[in-house]
């Protein structure tokens, strides 16, 4: 089934992210990945059943496949340590040679692609409020740059994920995305205005746009705003195309996949 004709809505708002249709289906690609020449796919919930050694194959045939076992945590391991069953606990990885797809899954959670044009090397993050609080991103571009990348220089590619309007959290939760984003954003005015988060009307609780947090986050530590894309998709608000466990509670996820360039 071609999701473009599912939801006019849904594909009306994807400016800058293009549905790549082939003979399994269709999968979602960012255009700023994609003009770099980065093969690279955000999977929906319609692949279910078919994990990165099958998905592999719609982006690069021959790319060797790496993916962690995610805890929500901040690890982020080269792709070579990560290559086999029983996969090493992490929610990143950065490739350390070429012809590397690098995976991740999640069900509400940000998966994060990043891309290197100068040297070819990529990054895949699983990104939830944990992640981010504890700053996976920035580790996964201090890896990159140990590998000759320039941070102004970098591709990035937030897929769908839970938005800021249905993602209900604790203050607690908040405060500690604040903290994340360094002292002069850690106010709730500061992360108010800046659309981070709004107001709920439970007491104790408010909204969390977790892609907007995770954007902020990059941007402070010397990323560029417009190589960052983030995709207006929400998991909870599209059911035809994504699980999410706030929405279903159920343990479903989709998989989203970039393969790096470098040379070996």
């Amino acid at each position: 089934m071609d999701p473009t004709q599912s939801n006019d809505r849904c594909f009306n708002a994807l400016e800058q992210w293009t549905w790549v249709g082939c003979y399994g289906g269709y999968y979602l690609t960012s255009d700023l990945l994609h003009a770099a020449g980065f093969e690279h796919g955000f999977f929906t919930r319609r692949w279910q059943g078919r994990g990165p050694d099958e998905l592999a194959g719609y982006l690069s045939a021959g790319a060797s496949v790496h993916r962690p076992q995610q805890v929500h945590g901040n690890v982020v391991l080269p792709a070579s340590k990560a290559t086999e069953s029983p996969w090493p606990e992490a929610d990143g990885l950065v490739s350390d040679q070429g012809g590397q797809s690098l995976w991740v899954c999640g069900a509400d959670c940000t998966p994060v692609l990043i891309a290197d044009p100068d040297s070819g090397h990529v990054s895949a993050c699983h990104a939830g409020w944990r992640g981010v609080a504890s700053r996976i991103l920035p580790g996964a571009v201090s890896q990159l740059e140990a590998l000759g990348a320039r941070r102004d220089r970098l591709l990035v590619a937030m897929g769908p994920a839970v938005s800021g309007e249905l993602y209900q959290v604790e203050e607690t939760v908040a405060e500690k995305i604040g903290a994340s984003l360094g002292s002069r954003q850690a106010s709730f005015q500061v992360l108010e205005q800046s659309g981070i988060i709004r107001e709920d009307p439970e007491d104790g609780r408010c909204r969390l746009d977790i892609r907007k947090a995770a954007f902020s986050q990059l941007v402070d530590c010397g990323l560029q705003a417009d190589k960052i894309s983030l995709c207006p998709l929400c998991t909870v608000s599209e059911p035809d195309l994504f699980h999410s466990w706030r929405r279903d509670q159920v343990k479903a996820v989709q998989w989203s996949g970039i393969v790096a360039q470098a040379a070996a």
